[in-house]
Order: C-alpha cells, then structure tokens, then sequence
C-alpha cells in the first residue's frame, strides 16, 4: 500500500507522538530553536499551523526519534531492518542457490523488485495548482533560517531529481539549496554525486541540466534516496523495495522528468552550465558553519502543489539531529552488506555522538595474526560514504558494540598504541572537517582492540572475568524476592550514563 507525507503524520499523531502549533512563529531561527530543543528531549515532532510569511503548515522533528525513523520504514524496531539489508545484499551480489530454501528466498527477493517497481499516476495529487512564469515565487514556501550567521533560506528535504543526458538514467539526491531570488536557488551538491555528473554531462553536450525538486514526499522515500547503498537499481526502484509497493509517479509539466505523484509540491527549473552564485555559509552535521562556495544556480519556472500542501522541513547540526536518527537507522540496513562482503564483521555501529560515520566500531572473529587490520582497511573501501570514516575500532565478537562500556573496556585493556594503532596519512577527506591540516586530504586511524594472538604477542592473554553460570541462573529466578524487581538494566544504564543501549 503507497504512503504519503501527510499519512504518515496522521500514523504519527495517532501514537501520540505529534504536537500542533496554533501560535504564530518566525521561521527566521525561532522554529530551530524550538525544534532543537525537542530533539535534544527526544521529543515529539511539531506541525507548525501558523508560520509567519506563509499561508502553509511546516512540520519537523518528523523523524526525531530512532523510534519514529522505524515507523517510517514501515517497522517497529531497528533489528528488524536488516531483513532489508538481507534483501539487498543479496541483490547486489546474487549467488547460485544451494538449495531449495535458498532457491525460494531468492525468488521472494526478485519477487519483491517485481512489486517495488514505480507506477504512473494519471491525476496527481502534487498537480492540483499549478504556477507558471511570472507567478512562480519561491516565497510562498515557509523555508526556515535555522542558525544567526547562516546566509539565508534554505531547503533541507527535498528530492533533487535530474536526468542523465547521454544514458536517460534518472538521478534522485537529497542535497541542500539555499534560496537567492523570487525565482532562483543555488544547489550544494559533492562533485562525485549524480546530481553534479549529469551537470557535467549537459556542459559537454552545450545542454541546459533539468532539474525538480519534490518537497514532502513520503519520508521512506527521502530515506531511500539518501542511501548510498553500491546497488543497480534506480532510486524510485529502491524506495519501492523498502516500501513493499512502487512509488506512483507522473510526469512533470515543463520537464522530462518524472517525479512523486504524492508529494505536496514540486518545483520546476533549469541550470545552465557554467552558471554559478555564492553558496552558504551554513550551520552543518559537523557542529560548525561550513564554507562560502560558488554553487550552480537553479531556475525556476514552475510549481506545482497540492491543495493545503504541508512542507516538510529538517536542520543540520551537532547531533543528535534528524540525520543522525536516520543514520542510526540505517546502519541497520548496511550490516548485512557488509557481512556478505566482508565475511569476518559480525556487526558494526556508527555511534551518533561520532557524527554517525566519523568513527565505526566492527566486531569481528579473529582467525589469524593481523586480521582486525585487515578487517578495518577493508571497512573504508566497501561503501563510498565509509571513505570519510576517520576512526575504525575493531573489537572481538563477543563485545556488544552498542554499548559504550564494554567498547571503553576492550580499547584499555586489550590496545597497547606503539602496536595496536595505525595511521594512514594524505587519504580522501570529508570538505567540511577542520580538523585536517588540508581541506580535502587528512588521516585514518585504526585500532586493534582483539584479544592478540602469537606472533601478536609473546605472552599467554589472561582468562576474562565471567560470572559462574549457575549463580547467574539463580539470581534471576529470585531476583523478586531480593525487593529489587523495580531496577531494571535499562534505568541503571540511564543513571549511569544518561541514555539506553540501542
């Protein structure tokens, strides 16, 4: 069953996990600030009914909560995503079935691409009004001004879609556009994104790039093309998979594009190439204000929206942010890819307080002297995104990764720096990390933190401290009649660290 924004924020309202704002505020920092503090309270999400400069509702903070991330991927807990990563491991990397109850799972996995595949919309609901021309205003949008010293407006969730000139290939990024006119916006996109390869493309050919831009759409959808999973298979194709459905979409007006038949507006526009404004700065997923860059400019010549459209909006900064709860999420999803392709990773983790991708913890089983190393090096090649992961720590299987503790543990008793750690120097380096000496070009480290083995160490490793396994079992069966049944693991963890174990 397809899905859109305003569905799923009614499913959210109905788990009492939405508030509806009446009073009248300023997207101009107000609306941040009081979005910020109710992630920072894992909070509910906002609709904002009144918002100053605009005839339409804003909601944020929609995806705020692991809890809510799930709900829109259409599952109830995070283990219960790597089913997905299943599904597209095993498309990416397709074997021979051994047997009968392989055979039947992959016929399930390409019976599901067979459903995921999008449809056409004849009448859709994103085409109700229409603005041509002269009457296009990018002002009537409640586009939010999250911190003091960012450059101006900006749109955080909308879909850029554009269309390769040479192959038709479509291309669907979330990236970020800075409002500069009436009828004008810059795009910050990295040039190894598709978004910037189709602009080259159309600069060769003497073309003008295509562009739309669809702003509240279903969340599983954005989420689905903000994945940078190594697959074949079109955005839309993807959505699909996680959906359980094809994403319905239509054609647009002045475009030979196809966009969301669901969502509440779509912009329209053109870039030439060449053509470039001043781009930011801006507040960012670092905790820092980015860099002022040239950044192609985007036309517009065309919206078209719902009737009583609602514009779904988000914020980058230090987490925990919305971005951060989707990461965690989907870290999810990539376990299984990276298990089928690094076959010793049991799990990892990219813990929010990290940036969710500055540093992964991967747990391994050791076979074989130098085996964490090498499970770490591989780590940084297998996805694109893993090239920008500053520290990977390695630590045996039978450490909970998820549980800073025992991480902390196996680091101080299990690392010796002069042999454990290595660093490699002058790697591919995230733009918006000061911490490099060289915008673009920093380190790596790695850290062994397994149990060593000859000719890791020359000496025999101390046996663990382990609880006596039936002691363990008695305690449990009388923990009630010790008056203790109201302390729970869950509230010490909260007490002692200030938060739950994921």
């Amino acid at each position: 069953m397809n899905r859109n924004l305003r569905e799923f924020i009614k499913e959210v309202d109905q788990r009492k996990q939405l508030r509806r704002i009446k009073t009248l505020v300023d997207p101009e920092l107000e609306i941040a600030e009081i979005s910020n503090r109710l992630l920072q309270a894992g909070g509910p999400a906002l609709l904002f009914e009144n918002v100053k400069g605009s005839n339409f509702p804003l909601v944020v903070n929609l995806l705020g909560t692991v809890e809510r991330v799930c709900w829109a991927l259409k599952v109830e807990k995070p283990e219960e995503l790597e089913i997905l990563g299943k599904k597209l491991a095993m498309l990416q990397q397709p074997k021979p079935p051994k047997n009968i109850s392989q055979a039947i799972d992959f016929g399930k996995v390409l019976f599901d691409v067979i459903k995921a595949k999008s449809g056409n919309s004849f009448f859709p609901p994103c085409q109700q009004l229409i603005l041509k021309d002269e009457k296009v205003d990018l002002s009537i949008l409640p586009l939010i001004r999250p911190y003091p010293k960012d450059a101006g407006k900006i749109i955080t969730f909308g879909l850029v879609i554009t269309k390769d000139c040479e192959t038709g290939t479509a291309n669907v990024g979330v990236y970020r556009l800075q409002l500069q006119s009436k009828n004008t916006m810059t795009v910050h996109w990295l040039s190894v994104r598709g978004g910037a390869r189709h602009l080259r493309k159309a600069k060769e050919a003497g073309k003008k790039l295509e562009v739309a831009i669809a702003l509240g759409v279903d969340p599983l959808i954005i989420m689905a093309a903000a994945t940078p999973i190594p697959v074949d298979l079109s955005e839309w194709l993807f959505a699909g998979l996680y959906a359980g459905s094809g994403v319905p979409l239509t054609k647009c007006k002045t475009l030979n594009l196809e966009v969301p038949a669901e969502a509440e507006f779509i912009l329209e526009g053109t870039i030439n190439p060449g053509e470039v404004m001043a781009d930011g700065p801006f507040g960012d997923h670092m905790g820092y204000y980015g860099g002022k860059e040239d950044s192609p400019l985007i036309h517009f010549h065309c919206i078209t929206h719902r009737k009583e459209p609602i514009y779904l909006t988000t914020f980058s900064g230090r987490p925990p942010k919305e971005e951060a709860m989707i990461a965690i999420a989907l870290n999810r999803i990539y376990t299984p890819i990276l298990r089928q392709q690094i076959t010793e990773i049991k799990d990892f983790f990219l813990p929010m307080e990290a940036l969710s991708y500055k540093v992964a913890i991967i747990s391994i089983k050791k076979a074989y002297p130098g085996h964490a190393r090498r499970a770490a090096l591989a780590f940084w090649s297998v996805l694109p995104q893993f090239t920008y992961t500053k520290f990977v720590v390695v630590v045996d299987e039978n450490i909970n990764i998820r549980d800073p503790r025992q991480v902390m543990w196996a680091i101080s008793s299990k690392t010796d720096p002069s042999r454990d750690v290595f660093i490699i120097e002058d790697t591919p380096f995230d733009t918006l990390d000061f911490a490099s000496e060289k915008i673009g070009l920093g380190g790596r480290m790695g850290i062994d933190a397994t149990t060593k083995i000859y000719p890791e160490t020359n000496h025999e490793w101390g046996e663990p401290l382990e609880p006596d396994a039936s002691t363990t079992q008695l305690v449990d069966q009388r923990w009630s009649e010790y008056g203790l049944g109201n302390i729970t693991l869950k509230e010490v963890n909260a007490n002692l660290f200030g938060y739950d174990i994921l």
